[in-house]
């Protein structure tokens, strides 16, 4: 049981009147762990959000620094931030908004090599990547090791994401392997409106902060994509792949492996 000091109780207030959360979920809020794989489009909304939520422990994954293409949408990152590390860019803003979260930053990238180390301690996982070989690792590794993960993706003015936990429809359930190279854009090939990133990160933060108090209904079994320049969502229920090969009653995906990379573009690791 968390002793609250009187600047939290004044800090978490909003969470607190919720009656859905009130002290008992900040609490879990505050004993979560929660890792973002890539400091970009989608995980600058997600950091930013969990940290003002209070979560205890936010690791953060990401190879890259800060180039002066990333601040149209990636908002946690500055203009003198250019050239640094966004690891360190990210765990910076995220200490000063709130000291209460521990940052863990893992400035590299995230591969077959290193994910299951990486993942193995957090409570959930999120994916805020833009390619899809390090979509389909994130989703192996989780499905793999039960642990529970969102899934995002951005490009031009469209988003989808679903949340996977174990026993629901895993990524591969709707898409069984990569496209092939050169098939689909990243966003450095086709262009994104900055605030999708924004509106589909904070979706994927609310979806962490549902599963860590278990409030709500999660995005599990569905996937939700929406279309900007409409202004339109949609719902699609997708059910549970029993012929999964990750996840399927007889898997064919065992071990990790590094897709070759599903498109030509130089800065394709860089997060969405």
């Amino acid at each position: 049981m968390i002793d609250f000091t009187e600047e939290q109780i004044e800090r978490y207030s909003r969470h607190i009147l919720l009656q859905d959360v009130g002290v008992e979920g900040q609490e879990k809020i505050l004993n979560a762990k929660v890792l973002i794989i890539g400091a970009g489009g989608l995980g600058a909304p997600i950091a930013l959000y969990l940290a003002a939520a209070g979560v205890g422990t936010l690791g953060i994954v990401d190879g890259d620094v800060v180039d002066l293409s990333n601040l149209q949408r990636q908002v946690i990152h500055f203009t003198p931030d250019v050239g640094r590390p966004k690891v360190e860019s990210a765990k910076e803003k995220i200490n000063r908004i709130n000291p209460d979260v521990k940052v863990i930053t893992y400035p590299e990238f995230f591969t077959a090599a290193n994910a299951a180390e990486i993942i193995k301690d957090y409570d959930f996982v999120i994916d805020g990547t833009d390619n899809f070989p390090v979509k389909f690792l994130i989703n192996d590794a989780c499905v793999i090791a039960g642990k529970p993960f969102s899934h995002g993706g951005i490009l031009r003015f469209e988003g989808q994401t679903l949340t996977y936990v174990p026993g629901s429809a895993c990524y591969r359930c709707l898409f069984n392997a990569p496209p092939p190279p050169n098939a689909v854009p990243t966003c450095s090939q086709a262009g994104v409106l900055g605030a999708i990133a924004g509106m589909l990160g904070t979706i994927q933060a609310a979806e962490a902060l549902k599963y860590i108090t278990g409030v709500g209904d999660l995005l599990t079994n569905r996937l939700l994509t929406f279309n900007a320049k409409a202004m339109r969502f949609r719902e699609v229920r997708t059910p549970h792949n029993e012929n999964c090969p990750v996840c399927g009653k007889q898997p064919t995906v065992t071990e990790l492996v590094d897709y070759e990379q599903a498109t030509c573009d130089l800065a394709s690791r860089k997060g969405n």
